[in-house]
């Protein structure tokens, strides 16, 4: 697994900083938020993509490619693959993104303008086009295999990951780098999320102003980041040794059908795509140990959410633990599912559940065991992503720790 967030820019630094409830939510930096109305973000900082790529190759990439070149380096070091004893036409790539480069279509429209509709970059087309993550991930390292790119809103790298899944299930490839990447943090999607009301007000500390589940809730923050895993076919993982963090075992999907950014009241397709993950797996709701929510901080989607998942798993539900990890990250747009996903993993991995920070005063439409304030250590078997995007695009991703049973 790579991650490159808010919290830190590796995977160690970003579980770290999450369990111990540190918040990458603060005053936004990437754009002038002198006399602006949403000043909130989360934003990756101290990145250098020269880090991870040579100038000239970071030079021809977008921000969110940046971001998914850097954490597909990290988890493929983590995997320990040796791509040169691997068929690189086996070897997969799914990585989606919400925004895309919208940063530097912003910054290009601006410069088209100002130069009298003239000229424009000659790399612009080629980088803020939405394959690009996923094209120089495998152009980064020789990858041949099927390249894809998802684009589901927020739910987006939930979505990626139960694809790249699939396409190692039916043998298209024998290892898949999946997750999501984005890099919207601008002014222009700060205001367009805040005039529909997603975006929380500051108040007296902006890296708690983001609650979810808490009754005073009131929005989010624009974040950017990105979480990439490598999947394995299991025969091949074993052959060569490889150290198996969990068993990506269910994966589900629903469509609301009803609005472009409200959830359906009643949750029933949100739950029908947790029940469908469930499912997948050959599990019963009984099973689940803990859920990564998707947990925005805004009114309508928490509560939605909460009935979801007391209608997915019934009585159950109330002895689940729910972690709303974008207190501390904001929301990630198409990185946030691939970041739950990596959270869910490291809860199987360490037995400890993440906190939801900033939840102080319950709701009575948010009745569930949230983990309040602290992490909590938790034998956690099963665990489950949830991801809900405008459209009414639903993913869920089942993880279970993984038991050799030869």
């Amino acid at each position: 697994m790579g991650a490159i967030t808010p919290l830190g820019n590796s995977l160690p630094e970003f579980w770290q900083a999450l369990i111990e409830g540190r918040s990458g939510v603060a005053l936004a930096t990437r754009y002038d938020i002198t006399d602006f109305p949403y000043v909130l973000a989360a934003e990756v900082r101290g990145f250098d993509p020269r880090d991870y790529m040579d100038a000239r190759a970071a030079r021809r990439m977008a921000r969110f490619a940046q971001f998914a070149v850097a954490a597909a380096a990290e988890a493929l070091r983590d995997s320990g693959l040796n791509l040169d004893q691997v068929d690189r036409t086996r070897i997969a790539v799914n990585v989606g993104t919400s925004l895309g480069g919208t940063a530097e279509t912003e910054e290009q429209t601006l410069s088209f303008m100002a130069k009298g509709r003239k000229r424009v970059d000659a790399f612009y087309m080629p980088t803020f086009i939405y394959n690009m993550a996923s094209c120089q991930v495998a152009i980064q390292h020789g990858l041949h295999g099927p390249t894809t790119t998802p684009v589901l809103a927020c739910a987006t790298g939930t979505y990626a990951i139960g694809e790249a899944a699939r396409t190692v299930h039916r043998g298209d490839a024998l290892v898949a780098l999946c997750g999501g990447t984005d890099a919207g943090v601008t002014a222009l999607n700060a205001m367009a999320f805040g005039v529909i009301g997603a975006i929380a007000p500051p108040g007296d500390d902006p890296a708690r102003a983001v609650r979810p589940f808490d009754a005073r809730r009131q929005g989010t923050a624009g974040g950017e980041g990105c979480g990439i895993l490598v999947l394995e076919q299991l025969d091949h993982a074993l052959a060569r040794g490889a150290r198996i963090y969990a068993e990506l075992a269910g994966f589900g999907a629903t469509e609301d059908a009803f609005h472009l950014t409200a959830p359906a009241p009643g949750g029933e397709y949100a739950a029908l795509a947790i029940s469908r993950a469930i499912e997948d797996a050959g599990l019963i709701p009984e099973d689940v140990d803990h859920i990564s929510a998707h947990g925005t901080g805004t009114q309508l989607n928490d509560a939605a959410e909460t009935v979801a998942i007391k209608r997915a798993l019934g009585a159950h539900a109330y002895r689940v633990t729910v972690s709303g990890i974008k207190s501390m990250l904001g929301h990630t747009a198409g990185a946030a599912g691939a970041l739950a996903a990596i959270g869910c993993v490291q809860s199987i991995v360490t037995g400890m559940v993440p906190p939801t920070m900033g939840y102080e005063v319950p709701d009575p439409a948010c009745d569930l065991d949230y983990v309040p304030g602290q992490a909590r250590r938790q034998d956690v078997r099963v665990a489950l992503a949830n991801a809900f995007g405008f459209g009414g695009q639903n993913a869920v991703v089942l993880f279970q720790r993984y038991e050799d049973n030869r």
